[in-house]
């Protein structure tokens, strides 16, 4: 990456793409951003660069390189593709490390579990300018998209009739509201509206609290 280029990025801000960190915090902190952008579309994070755009560059690159590597390598399973670059601004060294989108999601924080446990795994995306937990909904789309699953013969029964029907009234939906309306659990009804979106007849939303809603295709 060149200065140009990196000065463009600390511009625009922090976003969906990028993430300003003043310096390394903790290994577990720094592992959830990494997942966030492997899981989502990719992305940046930039140590040495504070929240209002001040470039303060990190104390030791060789230190901070050391610990990206393991929370990379050590904390994420399974382990991230990465990518570090040291860019030198007027004597202040930031660190640049690009992480790109996975073909291998979901990631999830070290849990040291043989298999995947959607009630245990840490699972994190990216949301405007955060890195948030996400649901079990998100997290199964995520799964779908990887092992390219196909879905076979999903035809629209009486579940789906209501999710269209209360979508002709009201904006969105969400997995409480389909479990009431059609008396359903709330894993039932997550899985509905999970394949409706494989199925490209919803979307699917994330708050920034994390919170999961879905709509019909615009």
């Amino acid at each position: 990456m060149k200065r140009s280029e990196l000065l463009e990025l600390i511009g625009e801000g922090e976003n969906i793409h990028c993430e300003f960190k003043r310096k390394f915090s903790t290994t577990e902190k720094i592992s959830r951003e990494m997942i966030a952008f492997a899981n989502t579309k990719g992305g940046f994070i930039l140590f040495g660069v504070d929240d209002n755009k001040e470039i303060i560059g990190v104390e030791s690159e060789k230190s901070e390189s050391e610990l990206i590597k393991e929370a990379a390598l050590n904390y994420c399973e399974p382990p991230l593709e990465f990518k570090i670059e040291y860019i030198d601004m007027n004597g202040k060294e930031v660190v640049v490390v690009e992480i790109p989108e996975s073909d291998k999601k979901p990631h999830r924080l070290q849990d040291f579990l043989s298999e995947f446990d959607i009630n245990k795994a840490v699972v994190t995306i990216r949301v405007n300018d955060k890195s948030i937990q996400a649901g079990k909904g998100m997290v199964r789309i995520l799964k779908a998209q990887t092992s390219d699953l196909q879905l076979k013969k999903y035809s629209i029964g009486l579940v789906e009739k209501i999710v269209f029907d209360y979508l002709t009234k009201n904006v969105t939906i969400t997995v409480k509201t389909l479990s009431s309306l059609a008396n359903i659990s709330e894993r039932r009804a997550s899985r509905t509206l999970v394949k409706l979106v494989r199925a490209n007849l919803l979307m699917i939303h994330i708050k920034d609290n994390g919170k999961e809603f879905f709509t019909g295709i615009v």
